[in-house]
């Protein structure tokens, strides 16, 4: 038998040594059964119906969302949206998303949310009013365990990044400049004299940083699209900030108008699809008026279905220009992601750090950004 046909038959009667092919699987063409075996060799229960393959995709949130990860990477998108369908209709997926009773007994989190936003395309209108008010438990929870850190340190950054050492007399920090000039007090006056003073600039309305937030929304990047959502507003939320988000696969949406709230954020997201980072940046640099002023946070696995090489340009012109540009592989709490190391590396070599980022630390990111001193990047082993 041709091989390649007794790899498509090894995959169509999914069996071991008893279907007769006597074909073993690549570690690819195994992730491939197993996702099919999770979703069509189940009695429509959620469990395994006795086939060989055994699968089963549970009611578990975290393991829906790798199981939806997983068909995007191994089909198209066309067979993607027809296993979504089948997947809600054969594993009781419906009833999760229906039955405010049955979500009450789950536990709302991150990987539910990323698996409601997934299935987003053949959700009922019923489901996703459900839904939504899922996704806006969980973005509460999330915006009160992220919101004071976040202001705080940004906050903190932008009156560090405008201190003067030439403040006007009501913009002098006289705590600091006490601390910075105890050596020269005087015994005999008993007091400092200043040599040094610290203070703000003028203190104005005006905007100090514009924050450009570039979040890839494939299927692998679902749990750090939640996150980067709920931090966008929160940073839209600071009146000492421009806060623009825009979301890409291969086509880029800009969700900006939508930053006062983040359920409608995540609801206007798209996951799924390829991945064009290039013009993603491409349009990002439409939105810089201010390059010395400007953060962007490209969160992406750097897997580059566009062209890697216009991809590198533009972020090398626009860390030449003065933007301060930071990569996220990741921004979740999931462990180390996969990425594509040779774009890492490249983009390494460009001065801009990537790594992934754990939401706690992320404001710390964006406060050094803002003060242009060096990232916190984690150690890993």
């Amino acid at each position: 038998m041709d091989e390649e046909k007794a790899r498509r038959w090894r995959l169509v009667l999914g069996g071991g040594d008893a279907d007769g092919t006597g074909t073993e699987l690549s570690a690819t063409d195994a992730g491939m059964d197993e996702a099919l075996s999770a979703l069509y060799d189940s009695d429509g229960r959620g469990t395994p119906g006795g086939g060989s393959r055994g699968g089963d995709l549970g009611s578990s949130s975290p393991r829906v969302a790798r199981w939806l990860g997983d068909i995007r990477r191994y089909f198209p998108s066309s067979v993607v949206q027809v296993m979504q369908a089948d997947a809600i209709e054969r594993l009781g997926l419906q009833r999760l998303l229906l039955e405010p009773e049955m979500l009450d007994a789950v536990e709302p989190d991150v990987h539910l949310v990323g698996t409601l936003l997934s299935l987003g395309r053949v959700m009922p209108e019923a489901s996703r009013r459900t839904a939504r008010a899922v996704v806006a438990k969980v973005v509460e929870d999330l915006r009160k365990r992220i919101e004071q850190k976040t202001r705080a340190a940004v906050n903190g950054a932008l009156n560090r990044a405008s201190r003067t050492s030439r403040p006007r007399h009501r913009d002098i920090d006289w705590d600091r400049t006490i601390r910075a000039n105890l050596k020269h007090y005087q015994p005999d006056l008993r007091t400092v004299v200043p040599e040094r003073l610290v203070g703000y600039g003028r203190r104005t309305n005006a905007v100090k940083r514009d924050i450009v937030l570039c979040v890839d929304q494939s299927g692998s990047m679902a749990t750090s699209v939640v996150y980067a959502g709920v931090f966008a507003s929160v940073l839209a939320s600071l009146p000492a900030l421009r806060t623009s988000l825009v979301v890409f696969d291969t086509a880029v949406v800009d969700l900006s108008e939508r930053l006062a709230d983040p359920v409608d954020v995540l609801f206007g997201t798209q996951l799924g699809g390829g991945t064009d980072i290039n013009r993603a940046l491409a349009y990002a640099q439409q939105l810089i008026t201010r390059p010395r002023d400007t953060v962007l946070i490209l969160i992406s696995d750097l897997f580059e279905g566009g062209s890697a090489e216009q991809m590198l340009r533009r972020v090398a012109a626009m860390t030449a220009a003065g933007v301060r540009v930071v990569v996220l592989l990741a921004l979740n709490d999931d462990g180390a992601p996969e990425y594509d190391h040779q774009h890492a590396a490249a983009l390494a070599a460009l001065g801009v750090p990537a790594f992934a980022c754990t939401p706690d630390l992320f404001p710390e990111v964006m406060a050094a950004a803002i003060e242009k001193r060096e990232i916190p990047i984690p150690r890993t082993e």
